[in-house]
């Protein structure tokens, strides 16, 4: 099992950034591609970014490209989540998730096995 705890989050005006922290503890390594996802109130699990186990391919929806960067420091068991030029519909819960080891990127939630608590990102106007 890996278990998955997501740091970071918090109140911040418009244009503002945060950096989200995942550690994962447990046996990490049986871990593989790791992502974001994030939910809204009363709207659906969205996807946000996901990164391979060696961190050279990266993949993000479209309404966060060019604003979030995704990152991962395997010595140190931790992804990142860098979200510069935040506005008011990037509030939500941000998860940290995580694939089986030999499983890659994926921007579908079933295909995670994974999943941090959440931490909470709101961003006021």
């Amino acid at each position: 099992q890996v278990q998955l705890v997501e740091s970071g989050g918090g109140l911040v005006q418009v244009g503002g950034s945060l950096r989200l922290s995942c550690a994962a503890s447990g046996r990490t390594d049986s871990s593989g591609a790791m992502g974001w996802f994030r939910q809204a109130p009363g709207k659906e699990r969205e996807f946000v970014a996901t990164i391979s186990w060696g961190g050279g391919t990266t993949y993000y929806a479209d309404s966060v490209k060019g604003r979030f960067t995704i990152s991962r420091d395997n010595a140190k068991n931790t992804v990142y989540l860098q979200m510069n030029n935040l506005k008011p519909e990037d509030t939500a819960i941000y998860h940290c998730t995580a694939r089986r080891k030999g499983f890659t990127t994926s921007r579908r939630d079933n295909d995670y096995d994974y999943w941090g608590p959440g931490t909470q990102v709101t961003v006021s106007s």
